[in-house]
């Protein structure tokens, strides 16, 4: 290890430990452990431009081990990202730039947000699979237009999540030769020793998976150089580089320590790390003048590459320009084709009845025609979630197509697809049962939480899918959905709706749930006396059919409940009980409409309402009010006919006209 090295690597571990002891809060030991092996990643193997940290063709780089984020903010800053001394010392503070975990930042250089152990590794495997595509697209002979890999750092706690099995699983089936990870061996975790929990042959089980296994000392920059470039060349299987490493290496009294996993080090053990490394022990924050020369330096060779990417390119212009043309319109963020909307089906009245699941099948298929960027699948459930794009190659090894056969992974799925979203040029969607929704729910929460353009097609959405029982009918999960901020849930309520629904989910700069029923549900003529004649799912919440005059009760419904509402209210009006019926299709794009519009759907002057939802009533009272009733699900379904199901849990028009003119009449 030569002397400039070596201060390299020392700046990384002791600007870590000084930040974390200065918040006095933080994770010191992995950054100690593995700034050797994440120096030689980023200095002899990472292609990046801090200059342009959005270069399309840019090495990504994941730090799935989240909670070492001082690692990943130490090269940032030394390698001349955005990443100042300054946001270096307000680490883990109020509104800063080096949060606890990392955050989604492209402008920063931080490729995903990591944190929960798995994720950032099938995250990246989505980004692999990105690239897969791209190439596939846009790569031309002699204009390798899209040819960037995905590096990432692995902990113990990565190794055991499910998430990264099902995600490792994906991308040794698929041979992507892409991925290059390297997996921080120290064999500590929070309780002590890994052997207490995890003692399995990882290598084995990831040669098992088809991925290219190689070990090496994660001190030993010689031997860890050429298990990376042996991992480059691998070019038809993903590489796990196994690294053996210390937690908190070299510290004289914790090295090895569970304790020192996610705690300060402490004042004296930073002073005596220091001494042992040759570092001054007065000076906080220190970094030499070399240092940051030489590791600006590493990275001037992909300020230099991306130069010469964008010369390429402006040869490919001129041979291959309806492919530039495609490709400046994509990374310009500009996903859609102009004039994509007429694409979007509509559906007359007398088709009959259409579940809304089988309508997202046909508007899915209708917009893919020119959307080439639009690709996605189902874990396992595409002819029951309709997600398959006809006439559309699938996505196999070395054959890139646009439909995705996830497997029965649904976690991996959600967090794959967040990673092709992370392209910035790709619109994934990907879809399962509503109530397989829960395996699904940490990444989609990563999607809110990155704002991610996937499109989630969650089926089955209620007791009415019948016969398969109360393990496959969901209950709560709206309701959870709905509860995450910054995603968009829309439940419509017949076939227009959903393809309104699959238009405001194209056009939305971020993460959407389309709730979908497997029943089929009559198409809304709009054009009947007292419906609104053309629908406000875009406002989330509308009024579908109204009353003369002021109503004596609000019916409030979603998806398939808005016809039951619409039948009750018609049986009521025989009864002389004027009612009005608002279709609550989205809570959330409600609640973003002005106070004036909400007052007006549901008016304070009408005290009565009944929500009907066959799913949990949590959250239901909002629009229900105090003097409202909420009709849904207060216990888990049952195993019979869907209409059967629905009948005894009374979700029926009879049922709903019953609870209203009660409700009406005071009793």
């Amino acid at each position: 290890m030569g002397k400039t090295e070596e201060l390299s690597i020392n700046a990384i571990r002791m600007l870590a430990v000084d930040a974390v002891e200065k918040a006095k809060s933080g994770h010191p030991g992995m950054p100690l452990g593995d700034a050797a092996m994440a120096y030689v990643l980023w200095t002899k193997a990472l292609r990046h431009d801090p200059k342009n940290p959005a270069w399309a063709n840019r090495d990504r780089f994941v730090l799935s081990a989240g909670h070492g984020s001082m690692l990943l903010y130490s090269l940032l800053h030394l390698t001349g990202y955005g990443i100042s001394l300054s946001d270096i010392k307000d680490f883990r503070q109020w509104a800063s730039k080096t949060p606890g975990h990392p955050e989604h930042c492209p402008e920063c250089g931080i490729e995903t947000t990591t944190g929960p152990l798995g994720q950032g590794f099938a995250t990246g495997v989505g980004m692999a699979m990105a690239e897969k595509y791209l190439e596939k697209l846009f790569n031309k002979p002699g204009f390798p237009v899209v040819n960037y890999r995905v590096f990432g750092i692995l902990s113990d706690g990565d190794m055991m999540e499910g998430v990264q099995s099902e995600a490792a699983s994906v991308a040794g089936h698929l041979g992507l030769g892409n991925i290059v990870y390297l997996y921080s061996d120290n064999r500590i975790t929070i309780e002590g020793k890994t052997d207490i929990a995890f003692t399995e042959d990882v290598a084995k089980r990831f040669e098992a998976y088809g991925w290219h296994v190689q070990k090496t000392n994660g001190y030993d920059l010689g031997g860890i150089e050429k298990a990376v470039k042996n991992a480059v060349n691998e070019k038809n299987r993903p590489s796990l580089i196994i690294a053996r490493t210390m937690l908190a290496y070299g510290c004289p009294t914790l090295q090895g320590n569970p304790e020192a996993h996610g705690s300060p080090l402490g004042e004296k053990e930073i002073e005596l790390l220091k001494k042992s490394c040759g570092w001054p022990t007065g000076k906080k924050f220190y970094v030499p003048r070399d240092v940051y020369s030489h590791m600006k330096k590493s990275a001037a060779k992909g300020t230099q590459a991306a130069a010469g990417w964008r010369q390429m390119m402006k040869r490919y212009a001129k041979r291959h320009p309806a492919q530039y043309e495609l490709w400046q319109r994509l990374s310009a963020g500009k996903l859609l084709p102009e004039g994509f909307e007429k694409d979007i089906p509509e559906f007359k009245p007398d088709a009959g009845a259409m579940a809304t699941r089988s309508a997202s099948g046909k508007v899915l298929n209708a917009i893919a025609t020119r959307m080439p960027n639009l690709l996605g699948g189902s874990a396992d459930l595409a002819p029951s979630n309709n997600t398959y794009l006809k006439g559309q190659d699938d996505f196999l090894p070395g054959k890139p197509g646009r439909n995705i056969h996830f497997g029965v992974r649904e976690h991996a799925m959600g967090a794959i697809s967040n990673g092709m979203a992370l392209s910035g040029m790709l619109v994934p969607y990907c879809g399962t049962f509503l109530v397989f929704s829960d395996f699904t729910k940490p990444s989609i929460r990563l999607s809110a939480l990155m704002n991610t353009h996937v499109i989630y097609i969650f089926t089955h959405d209620s007791i009415g899918l019948g016969e398969d029982g109360p393990t496959h009918q969901p209950i709560e999960h709206l309701a959870a959905l709905r509860a995450i901020p910054g995603l968009t849930v829309i439940r419509p309520a017949d076939a227009n709706e959903t393809a309104q629904a699959w238009k405001l989910a194209l056009e939305k700069n971020g993460p959407t749930c389309l709730i979908l029923s497997r029943e089929g549900l009559p198409v809304i003529d709009r054009n009947a006396k007292g419906f609104t004649p053309a629908s406000g799912i875009e406002r989330g919440g509308y009024v579908l059919l109204d009353c003369k005059g002021a109503p004596d009760i609000i019916l409030i419904g979603s998806g398939a409940q808005v016809h039951l509402c619409v039948k009750a209210a018609q049986l009521l009006g025989e009864k002389g009980v004027k009612a009005k019926v608002v279709n609550m299709a989205s809570f959330d794009l409600f609640e973003s409409q002005t106070k004036a519009y909400k007052d007006k759907v549901l008016p304070a002057s009408v005290s009565k309402r009944l929500f009907v939802e066959a799913g949990s009533p949590l959250g239901l009272h909002r629009y229900a009010g105090d003097k409202g009733e909420v009709l849904a699900m207060e216990r888990f379904g049952a195993s019979a006919p869907g209409k059967v199901v629905l009948e005894k849990f009374g979700f029926t028009p009879e049922n709903v006209a019953a609870r209203a003119m009660k409700l009406v009449k005071g009793k």
